[in-house]
């Protein structure tokens, strides 16, 4: 039993969502989308060249990303890659409506997991209030993906890492949620599947931590920290938990 909690923080992908098929064909109808787009406001893209002998933009951005907890967005990524290809001064606009397009074809291998809006509403009953720290891309793209579950009446604060500019395990992003809750480390639970980003996030902050495994990698891990408790199902959670 985890006691004395009075907020329960969720992940986002692989936690309350889940991704049906393999990823690469969903990326390259994404890029199509997002050249289609670019296109259509005027610009001219050369695809082969576009993206450095990247697969695409999704491709670059987590080959980029590596350890660093500074959120460089897909939006700034695209930007950056324009600019270096010669148009300098897209507005953003015409990004927005670009990525739009490509997140509506990822967007489409996302769903809710069964037992996601069971639990929080279990949770809320209980007197729980609610949060999501999610590490994401781009912030609208999380928005969409969270109405897409029905999770926003349940949830009191959304954090994405496109909209905060750190991503986890970076403390500041977990303290922001604490201080929008006005409690101590130790009144909150954070729920995820990730060793190197939930897992890790909540202990450096004394957070408990709960480790949901259903959809994680198996991979070593090069964490040495421990979650507090290890589940299969977001339903085997509430029992867990004591205010």
């Amino acid at each position: 039993m985890i006691s004395s909690m009075r907020v329960v923080l969720f992940d986002l992908g692989g936690t309350l969502i889940y991704d049906k098929d393999p990823w690469p064909p969903f990326y390259h109808r994404a890029d199509i989308a997002l050249i289609e787009s670019l296109e259509a406001a005027g610009l001219h893209i050369e695809s082969s060249t576009f993206f450095y002998g990247h697969r695409g933009l999704l491709s670059l951005y987590y080959d980029r990303r590596g350890d660093d907890t500074d959120e460089e967005t897909t939006a700034v990524l695209l930007k950056q890659l324009l600019k270096e290809h010669g148009s300098p001064n897209v507005s953003d606009d015409v990004i927005a409506s670009a990525l739009r397009a490509m997140y509506a074809v990822t967007q489409s291998n996302w769903f809710p997991e069964e037992d996601a809006i069971p639990t929080l509403q279990t949770l809320k009953e209980r007197g729980f209030r609610l949060g999501l720290i999610s590490n994401a891309a781009d912030d609208e793209n999380t928005q969409t993906l969270i109405d897409k579950g029905s999770f926003r009446s349940h949830l009191e604060l959304i954090i994405s890492s496109a909209a905060f500019g750190k991503r986890k395990p970076h403390p500041a992003i977990f303290q922001a949620a604490l201080d929008y809750f006005h409690i101590e480390a130790n009144q909150a639970v954070m729920i995820g599947d990730l060793m190197e980003t939930d897992i890790l996030g909540a202990h450096q902050m004394g957070m408990k931590s709960i480790r949901i495994t259903r959809r994680a990698i198996k991979t070593a891990s090069r964490i040495q920290v421990r979650p507090d408790a290890v589940v299969s199902a977001l339903s085997e959670i509430s029992p867990l938990l004591s205010e």
